[in-house]
């Protein structure tokens, strides 16, 4: 059973306004802009109709925040702390974000737009994706092991660079994971 949630902050830019926490648990951020998450723990939170482009995230805690429609272009969790990392999305788009060997833990992507995002040996094994654009996303040394890509789009993964044992695909994505091999494969 999940807390309620605290008073929610709303129509903050906290890039004029600091936040005076170095902590937030358990809270609601509806239409609000952070210049910078760095060194603040976030635990429980929720993140609504919120720009968070090119948020820096150095040092900082996430466990169990999700992200509802917000834009988050640019954004880096390489720096992010590993322990306990759990973020979700949805609705999101997060062109240009940096999951570089990031683990997802139990991490999930819902109807998000992912152009150009990096998951260099990033461990999405434990992921769920639904309907999600990865277009020109950077797949290279990553865990891919059990993830259901039956309902993602505009991918290309390597078999040969990344692990997808167990993966699931759909018929039509199968030239997506070939293209490395310049292979063709026609519709009959």
């Amino acid at each position: 059973m999940s807390k309620l949630k605290k008073e929610p902050f709303r129509n903050i830019d906290f890039s004029s306004e600091n936040p005076q926490q170095e902590s937030f648990e358990n809270y609601e951020f509806i239409n609000c802009s952070f210049p910078d998450l760095s060194k603040l723990t976030i635990l429980d939170c929720d993140f609504k109709n919120c720009n968070l482009s090119n948020l820096k995230t150095t040092g900082s805690l996430l466990q169990n925040v999700s992200f509802y429609d917000c834009k988050l272009l640019g954004l880096n969790f390489a720096g992010s702390k590993d322990f306990g990392f759990e973020v979700h999305f949805e609705n999101c788009i997060l062109d240009y974000v940096s999951f570089d060997k990031k683990n997802m833990n139990k991490s999930s992507f819902k109807n998000c737009r992912m152009h150009n995002v990096n998951l260099t040996q990033a461990d999405f094994s434990k992921c769920t994706l639904s309907h999600c654009d990865f277009f020109e996303a950077l797949f290279s040394g990553t865990d891919l092991r059990t993830v259901d890509f039956t309902t993602c789009t505009n991918f290309i993964i390597d078999p040969g660079l990344n692990k997808i044992k167990k993966a699931k695909f759909s018929l039509h994505s199968l030239p997506n994971l070939l293209l490395s091999y310049d292979i063709i494969v026609e519709d009959l």
